[in-house]
């Protein structure tokens, strides 16, 4: 695959130990991790990793991090779990059911991890597979943003994927479900970002198991593609957004489309698997500017481009982290006690695609707002 490069910086690594321990969270991950007691592990060609994972006791992915009123950072990841389940496609391989949230005060400090904030056997909607998740915080109420199947099948036995929401007044949860999705929700991998100004957006979507191509003419086809459109010539599937309303849990407009320009302003086709989007929408604002930032999947780039407002367009500037060990790459990216940090995830304690482990890293800018690319491992 071509691997575009950017200047290179020096990055911080989190944790070169294990950061932090807790309960029982009836997982194997410790057992799995040949490397728990290396304080200076390789990966299987031979490389050193950029940072360690944040906890060892349970497998955790795709984190959503989050600063609240009392300061501490809390981290809202996919849980994943053990399963003989071979890889596909579709993303069966990814089982989870359940939901724990981590959180720790200080960066590179101890990490607690929190019990079940949510399983899926609570959500009435839901069939199975509790991927992606996000939070926000308003007036009191924290928000949990998750998505999951639902109970109809499609031609391969799985439901559509459609995004719930959850409520509770700790950050830790428990959380609990609306007895519905969210009326015109669809795909998956919520991120909820809220302006300055208070109003808050959804952005969400995912191609190939995601089902994102089943909705391209505006309704949802259950016998449609488990990839993409296959129109390399054309401009590449967008993720989407859609404005909340006051109420936190239900849309204020119908979704739109996100759209990711190349250069010379047109739109990146499909065919550009190393800058196209694939999941993982995640935005922030920085010196008055929109990051949307994104993982090109098969490629395994986390991306970013810039805009001037947070339904974009939003222009194509560069990889924000090469690929790294396992499959998947989905991040969040936050600002925490005067530093920005980039959290993402690899399979450095199982090397098994469904068996990730959460980590965290310092992310840097250049003076002219660009993001220099971050090598997961160090030479």
């Amino acid at each position: 695959m071509k691997r575009l490069m950017m200047a290179s910086v020096a990055v911080l690594g989190l944790c070169t130990t294990a950061c932090g321990t807790s309960t029982d969270a009836g997982n194997t991950a410790q057992e799995t991790a040949a490397t728990s007691n290396d304080t200076n592990p390789t990966a299987p060609d031979g490389r050193h990793y950029l940072s360690q994972p944040l906890v060892r006791d349970i497998f955790t992915a795709d984190p959503s991090a989050h600063v609240w009123g009392d300061g501490k950072m809390y981290i809202y990841p996919s849980h994943d779990i053990p399963t003989e389940t071979k890889d596909d496609d579709l993303g069966n391989q990814y089982a989870m059911r359940d939901y724990r949230v981590l959180r720790m005060d200080e960066p590179g400090g101890p990490v607690t991890v929190g019990p079940v904030a949510l399983d899926v056997k609570d959500v009435p909607w839901a069939s199975q597979q509790m991927w992606a998740p996000d939070a926000a915080y308003k007036d009191g109420t924290y928000y949990l943003y998750f998505p999951a199947r639902d109970k109809t099948k499609d031609k391969n036995g799985l439901g559509a994927f459609r995004i719930g929401v959850a409520t509770s007044k700790n950050p830790m949860g428990p959380f609990k479900a609306e007895p519905e999705a969210i009326p015109g929700s669809f795909s998956m991998d919520p991120a909820v970002f809220q302006d300055t100004n208070g109003t808050a957006y959804m952005y969400f979507g995912g191609i190939w198991g995601g089902q994102l191509q089943r909705w391209k003419d505006g309704k949802y086809d259950p016998n449609g593609s488990d990839t993409d459109l296959k129109q390399d010539d054309q401009p590449a599937i967008s993720g989407k957004i859609a404005k909340l309303n006051p109420d936190m849990k239900t849309f204020a407009e119908t979704p739109r489309d996100v759209v990711i320009l190349d250069e010379q302003g047109k739109p990146v086709l499909g065919g550009d698997h190393d800058r196209r989007f694939f999941e993982a929408s995640w935005v922030f604002k920085r010196d008055g500017k929109y990051y949307y930032t994104y993982s090109t999947g098969d490629t395994h780039f986390l991306n970013y481009a810039i805009g001037t407002s947070p339904y974009g367009p939003f222009t194509y500037k560069g990889h924000i982290l090469s690929p790294v060990q396992g499959w998947t790459t989905h991040h969040s990216i936050v600002e925490w006690k005067g530093k920005w940090w980039l959290f993402y995830a690899d399979t450095q304690l199982s090397g098994k695609n469904h068996l990730r482990n959460v980590k965290m890293t310092e992310l840097r800018f250049n003076p002219d707002g660009t993001i220099p690319t971050i090598d997961p491992f160090v030479k």
